[in-house]
């Protein structure tokens, strides 16, 4: 502990989904602590996210792995302390959702239709854009109307889809779980499924960032962040009935969804290994190819270079 018995603060936020609460629930209850630091953790919506990674407002950010060489290309020096999400096999958390009384049987049917989005920018439908594109022959450029791509808050989402204002849906986050529960949507694409056989890595939609000149001048504070965090969402699988019973009485949701997120969404590693970096330069030369990106680095140079390795 510092000489003065305070602990320093590392700010951070996160995006505002009922998993992400799961992740923090250590740091926030406790159950995780450190000597040296104190957390302040926010959740954020993901366009919010994206704004609040150029303000510079919090020390640690939660990111799309796309806003990266966006920021970086305006000036801002961030380095990457971590992996926050990650595709597996058979995960839902990209999947491209419709109604289960939709006639479109294929993703090769969404020519002329309408996708509803969390983010527009966002790295989660770019992801959707790319399997669109490479495996089923669509126009996903943001000029063409062949399908066309609206954003909506994540809670409007279902209820656009159900009403028939849009014809597919992504980023659905936690409506997921109560939507296959329900029987009222079913999965048109598995999108991290599709890229993996396309590519051969598992696409990382979202990374733990930080400010290069912040971690220079507190080096320390940063691994004891990265740490704190590793072992909060460790904490969360190991006492998972636990974490869903706490959790589910503050985000409203059910217990049952944190057994589904454990299983079936995509992971939260909170490290980052050599098929992660992989996964993020596969993600950048795509963007640039379609024109979501003009140029973008090496993503190895913005690796901390004491970043959780895994």
């Amino acid at each position: 502990m510092p000489p003065d018995g305070r602990r320093e603060v590392v700010t951070f936020a996160y995006l505002l989904d009922a998993s992400h609460e799961a992740v923090v629930y250590g740091i926030k209850s406790g159950r995780v602590a450190s000597d040296l630091i104190t957390v302040q953790a926010e959740a954020l919506r993901i366009p919010d996210l994206i704004q609040a990674t150029a303000t510079r407002r919090y020390d640690v950010i939660e990111t799309g792995s796309l806003a990266l060489p966006r920021i970086v290309s305006g000036g801002i020096k961030l380095v990457i302390l971590s992996v926050a999400q990650r595709l597996r096999r058979d995960t839902h958390d990209d999947d491209l959702w419709v109604s289960s009384t939709s006639g479109i049987r294929h993703p090769s049917e969404l020519r002329g239709k309408t996708v509803g989005v969390a983010g527009i920018h966002s790295t989660g439908a770019a992801l959707v854009r790319f399997a669109l594109w490479k495996k089923y022959g669509l126009d996903v450029r943001p000029a063409s109307s062949e399908v066309r791509f609206v954003e909506r808050p994540p809670a409007e989402l279902m209820a656009a889809l159900a009403a028939g204002e849009i014809d597919a849906v992504t980023q659905i986050q936690a409506q997921t779980y109560l939507g296959v529960k329900r029987g009222t949507i079913r999965s048109l694409a598995q999108v991290g499924n599709d890229l993996h056989e396309l590519y051969g890595v598992y696409m990382v939609p979202a990374v733990i960032a930080a400010y290069s000149e912040k971690v220079v001048a507190r080096p320390r504070a940063f691994q004891e962040f990265s740490r704190l965090l590793k072992a909060s969402a460790d904490y969360a699988l190991a006492h998972l009935d636990e974490v869903a019973t706490a959790v589910a009485k503050d985000t409203g949701q059910e217990p049952g969804y944190f057994r589904w997120w454990a299983e079936r969404d995509a992971e939260f590693p909170a490290m980052i290994g050599d098929q992660d970096v992989k996964a993020i330069a596969k993600t950048w030369e795509l963007a640039r190819e379609l024109g979501l990106l003009s140029s973008h680095p090496d993503p190895r140079d913005l690796i901390w270079e004491h970043a959780l390795r895994g």
